[in-house]
């Protein structure tokens, strides 16, 4: 699979009602054939490809470029998707700003609703733990604004949220999967689409084992030491001997140590026994983990990633008109096409079926051609 890097600009924004209309009617029936073909679960896996969800995206009518890609396909999907989700087994939740935050409260409303056997309380877990590791463990610029959290009526889950720059005016799209989380905190995603950054700070690398240990020790520490050293790094800069040298990006700077006290205090009676407790806790963010991070580096001198897990970026056209505009009768006669595929194969009638699959085939085969 071949990685580039570009980011997602954000505009394009704007989307005409015919278009989302036809989007709500198209990624709904491509999703739907995809659960009769191989079930719900192939669902979640598919859309936490970033390359499948990107050209899933430009199918549908999107500009490759454009974070909107990602907010206006996952409301299309949402909106799609709701008429059919105990049909289909697959659930939506959440969304762009204000919507991402009812999440948990639709976990559990659809699960009541249609009175699944499943572990709410865990899925809302895996919903709040994926939206904190991007935006306090994965400090690489980017504030999550929105959030979109996938699961099926069996308790498979996937995330796809995206991260927004003020400063750059880009986003960053975080793509995650259930089967494939082993830990929340090391290594967690199934794909990141941005350009690399700089001044990043990955407290879920591989490479950063030692620091999350020594963030745990520090935390079930008395706060003094944490915030002690906070204090002499920014007064003065003074460093322990034991790091000769500590690089502090204008990105990342040093924590306000009287800010983060009452956290400290509380994690200190919490006694947390891993670092995805600690993250876990209310009140933990950004300025605690570099906090932790920071004097993890100078008083014991293990050092946190500063590696970008970035992987992916595309080069697709769409709805902005490249590398054509949209032919809305071109995009009718796919949505008929699905619909109708989808009508026959449940009397019996599995040709259409057939005809898609043996395109999906020959698509597999160009792209092994291409070298994809």
């Amino acid at each position: 699979m071949r990685t580039g890097m570009a980011n997602l600009p954000l505009h394009g924004h704007h989307c005409p009602r015919w278009l989302f209309d036809r989007m709500v009617g198209l990624s709904a029936a491509i999703v739907e054939v995809i659960v009769e073909e191989y079930g719900p679960e192939e669902v979640l896996r598919r859309v936490s490809d970033p390359f499948w969800f990107q050209s899933l995206g430009c199918v549908v009518g999107f500009d490759w470029h454009s974070s909107g890609l990602t907010t206006v396909l996952c409301g299309a999907l949402k909106e799609g998707l709701r008429p059919r989700q105990r049909h289909l087994g697959l659930y939506l939740a959440g969304g762009k700003a204000l919507a991402s935050r009812k999440t948990p409260q639709e976990i559990e409303y659809f699960a009541e609703r249609d009175a699944l056997s499943l572990d709410v309380t865990g899925l809302q877990f895996a919903s709040r733990m994926s939206a904190k590791v991007d935006n306090s463990a994965l400090q690489d610029g980017f504030q999550i604004y929105h959030h979109v959290f996938l699961f099926t009526g069996s308790g498979k889950w996937a995330v796809v949220q995206q991260g927004m720059n003020q400063e750059s005016g880009w986003a960053r799209r975080y793509h995650w999967l259930g089967e494939g989380v082993a830990d929340f905190v090391e290594e967690p995603h199934a794909g990141i689409c941005g350009s690399p950054g700089r001044d990043i700070l990955n407290m879920v690398s591989a490479d950063s084992g030692r620091a999350r240990k020594a963030s745990v020790f520090l935390a079930r520490e008395r706060p003094a030491e944490v915030v002690g050293t906070l204090k002499r790094l920014s007064a003065s800069g003074v460093l322990s001997p034991v790091a000769k040298s500590l690089h502090l990006p204008a990105s990342h700077p040093v924590p306000n140590a009287a800010r983060i006290e009452k956290t400290l205090a509380r994690l200190y009676d919490l006694q947390p026994q891993s670092y995805r407790e600690l993250l876990s806790v209310e009140g933990v963010g950004p300025a605690t983990v570099r906090a932790f991070a920071l004097v993890a580096e100078v008083a014991y001198g293990v050092e946190a990633s500063r590696r970008d897990p970035v992987k992916y970026s595309f080069a697709h056209g769409g709805k902005d008109g490249h590398p054509f505009p949209v032919n809305r009768q071109d995009y009718d006669r796919s949505i008929t096409m699905l619909e109708r595929a989808l009508k026959r194969a449940k009397t019996g009638d599995l040709e259409g079926m057939r005809a898609l699959k043996r395109l999906s085939e020959i698509q597999k085969r160009v792209r092994l051609q291409d070298g994809n």
